[in-house]
């Protein structure tokens, strides 16, 4: 069967008009795209079946601009497609650079077909929600009917799969002295299914398999952190290691098939271990590009860890992260509604891009200078014009400032007329020390 993955036109030097799509958006030389697909350190996540529809190629990796990822999706207890729908393009609308599907309800190929249809960016899932809905327990399926799955919803146009393939029978010891044993729905359906087998894991064991059916359409793995920390008290331990071990030789496994690859971590880190957490990806994984859930920085603060997981995705972006997965403020709590996906996205764009600020990605100041030029200037029309979120940035101005006088106005509701910094500190530029008497 051919091979149709960009990263096997890469390796035959072909610099494919989605390298040269991605070069354009980054403003980079399409080659060294190329260079970096090959070497396995960007990806190019498009499915053939969704480049025939209205895919726009985006890239991820280490030498490009951080990017960020919305989850969205219904639960079993609630299932509406326009939802749906509606978080897609709010998390588009709002510039998040991948979305993942992560239904768990209703009927999830026609979710699924409805919002690959309707996205620019790349859909990403995680086949075994799909798989477990299929059998009244997770131990009745068959290895068969996992790659079944997988199979399907790769034909559908799937761009990347999160596949839990790195945990192991060996790793489930390790977790007893957690707090939170296994957070990773997938994860701990796999283990459920190792330990009422006595068998290795079967996505293990058939991963040369899921690799024949990813290079027919050009699927990329997200190698799932099955074990990653659910708290701080559990992290950097010897089960998430012991995983991330395995996940660097299964990359490995599928480049060896030409197979592009991200790798997926950690959730819950302390802030003094993020860039041990980088550095420890990066060396077991190859430079694999890195799919990072915030981390959480603590724990303490549900209904805001939008905020506690920015903070940590700031700095491990800053690290070399190359994906971002959101939080909401719902997080730990209940199913996002489309206003807890804005505050998720915009929280993620302000790390993904004070991160791209931290190392030096050309051009990425351009935008804080020429917003700050504005305030300065009270030029308020252009500082929301220049915002992340321009319409709640005119909103707040105007719930004390509404008239539009006041967009001209040298000032704001927090200084007022006389005591604003930036205006007096207009007079004192004009200041000349020559001009000063120095007579005693």
């Amino acid at each position: 069967m051919a091979n149709v993955t960009q990263m096997h036109r890469a390796r035959e030097g072909e610099v494919t008009s989605e390298a040269r799509r991605v070069a354009e958006r980054e403003g980079l030389d399409p080659e060294q795209v190329r260079r970096e697909v090959a070497e396995g350190r960007t990806i190019i996540p498009a499915n053939v079946n969704h480049l025939k529809q209205k895919l726009d190629p985006m890239g991820i990796g280490i030498s490009l601009l951080c990017k960020i990822n919305a989850n969205i999706g219904n639960s079993a207890v609630t299932s509406d497609i326009e939802a749906e729908l509606k978080k897609l393009h709010t998390s588009v609308h709002f510039g998040s650079d991948t979305v993942m599907d992560l239904s768990t309800g209703g009927n999830l190929d026609e979710i699924r077909t409805a919002v690959i249809a309707a996205s620019t960016v790349p859909i990403g899932t995680v086949p075994i929600y799909q798989m477990v809905m299929g059998v009244k327990d997770m131990a009745d399926l068959t290895p068969r009917e996992m790659l079944d799955v997988i199979e399907k919803q790769a034909k559908q146009g799937v761009d990347y799969m999160t596949i839990h393939a790195g945990i192991l029978l060996e790793h489930l010891p390790h977790i007893k002295d957690r707090i939170t044993k296994i957070v990773s729905r997938g994860g701990s359906l796999i283990a459920d299914w190792m330990v009422k087998h006595r068998e290795q894991n079967p996505l293990y064991t058939h991963f040369d398999e899921i690799c024949e059916i990813f290079k027919q359409y050009d699927v990329s793995f997200s190698l799932g952190d099955s074990l990653r920390p659910g708290c701080q008290h559990d992290a950097s331990d010897r089960a998430q290691l012991g995983e991330l071990k395995v996940l660097g030789d299964l990359t490995m496994k599928a480049w060896r098939h030409d197979v592009q690859v991200m790798i997926e971590g950690p959730g819950h880190i302390p802030l003094d271990q993020v860039p041990y957490q980088i550095f420890k990806e990066i060396e077991l994984c190859h430079g694999a590009p890195f799919y990072t859930l915030g981390p959480l920085v603590t724990d303490i603060a549900p209904g805001y860890d939008h905020i506690t997981s920015a903070i940590g995705a700031a700095v491990i972006g800053q690290f070399g992260s190359s994906m971002l997965c959101y939080v909401t403020p719902k997080e730990h709590l209940g199913l996002p509604n489309d206003d807890d996906v804005k505050q998720g996205v915009i929280a993620y764009k302000i790390a993904a891009h004070a991160a791209d600020i931290a190392r030096h990605r050309p051009g990425a100041r351009k935008r804080d200078d020429e917003l700050s030029k504005a305030r300065f200037a009270f030029d308020w029309k252009r500082q929301f014009e220049l915002s992340l979120d321009p319409e709640t940035a005119r909103r707040m101005h105007d719930e004390t400032l509404p008239n539009e006088y006041f967009k001209t106005a040298e000032f704001c509701s927090m200084c007022g007329p006389k005591f604003c910094s930036m205006k007096v500190s207009t007079h004192i530029e004009t200041w000349e020390p020559e001009a000063v008497d120095r007579k005693p």
